[in-house]
């Protein structure tokens, strides 16, 4: 009885290992393709991670990491008694708010828009035409802007003192700052930012607007009752991975954008960062203050995901 049982067990484990060799003969290409992309995510994005630890330093290039002397906190508590933390906090905060309440629904407002429309050929253009600017380097971009509206020598400035009116001069004016950089960003990238939506409203069943045209429904009960509530996850997912980066605004947009008359505005943790840790060679300083941004933006995230899933809806994991 005893030898039947065994016999049974290595049977099972013989068709377990066959079916383990079958499954990675399989799928072996497949893994094969992953692995530069994992190589190239432990190179370029764990590894740097153990740089980190200079935030705790007073970090010497000379003795580098191990030899560097230990300060603990110090970096931490200098940044959150430094006079410039508020308004770098302020101004991180305004800039994030204003592209969450504008920029975040503008994607998902076009692809709604792009699912209306039911001539293909103008269709295709309209989506070619708006995803293009995406492939548009940011300095370009910014490099348009200040060729156009530039004080003495922009087009649309000499064009508006060819007709007696007086000129725009946003480019210098704080009040005006958040709203170019917004609508840069806008312009740049809502398009490609739609593709995700576009795919979402794709995958909805046709058959479920059929039934709603039987039941009477018009176009806008069927965006309200069938549209919103397919793309309600997708947004949701986007909306959590976006509050990840909620203290991060970027860098070269607004070190571009940025000069000495809209400084007060336009100064953010990005840009302190490199102001500091670059040109005065603070390093382990600057490591700390991204270090609080990093941290900050996982806090946003858990909580997100973790309320999130309290409402019963699915979150990032």
């Amino acid at each position: 009885m005893r030898s039947s049982v065994s016999e049974l067990r290595a049977a099972s484990k013989s068709r377990a290992s066959s079916a383990f060799a079958h499954y990675i003969k399989r799928a072996f290409p497949i893994y094969l393709m992953i692995l530069p992309g994992l190589l190239s995510i432990v190179l370029f994005k764990y590894l740097p991670m153990f740089g980190v630890v200079i935030s705790f330093q007073k970090y010497s290039p000379f003795r580098g990491v191990w030899g560097s002397e230990w300060v603990g906190l110090d970096h931490f508590v200098r940044l959150f008694t430094e006079q410039q933390f508020v308004t770098l906090l302020k101004n991180t905060l305004i800039l994030n708010l204003i592209d969450i309440c504008f920029y975040f629904p503008a994607p998902i407002l076009f692809a709604l828009i792009l699912g209306e429309v039911r001539l293909k050929w103008f269709k295709t253009t309209l989506q070619t035409v708006v995803y293009l600017p995406h492939f548009v380097s940011m300095i370009v971009v910014v490099g348009i802007t200040v060729v156009l509206f530039a004080g003495e020598f922009g087009g649309v400035n000499l064009l508006l003192d060819s007709l007696g009116l007086p000129r725009y001069q946003g480019l210098n004016d704080p009040d005006h700052f958040r709203w170019i950089w917004l609508l840069q960003n806008i312009w740049k990238e809502v398009g490609w930012s739609a593709i995700i939506y576009l795919a979402a409203l794709a995958s909805i069943d046709p058959t479920l607007y059929e039934a709603a045209v039987m039941d009477g429904a018009n176009r806008w009960r069927q965006i309200w009752h069938i549209t919103l509530p397919s793309l309600a996850h997708v947004i949701l997912i986007l909306f959590i991975l976006r509050l990840g980066s909620f203290i991060d605004v970027g860098f070269e947009h607004i070190f571009l954008l940025q000069n000495p008359l809209n400084l007060a505005v336009s100064d953010v943790f990005d840009t302190y960062i490199y102001r500091v840790g670059v040109q005065q060679g603070e390093f382990s300083y600057t490591t700390a203050v991204g270090l609080f941004k990093s941290v900050v933006g996982l806090v946003l995230v858990l909580s997100a995901n973790a309320i999130a899933k309290r409402s019963g809806r699915e979150g990032v994991y």
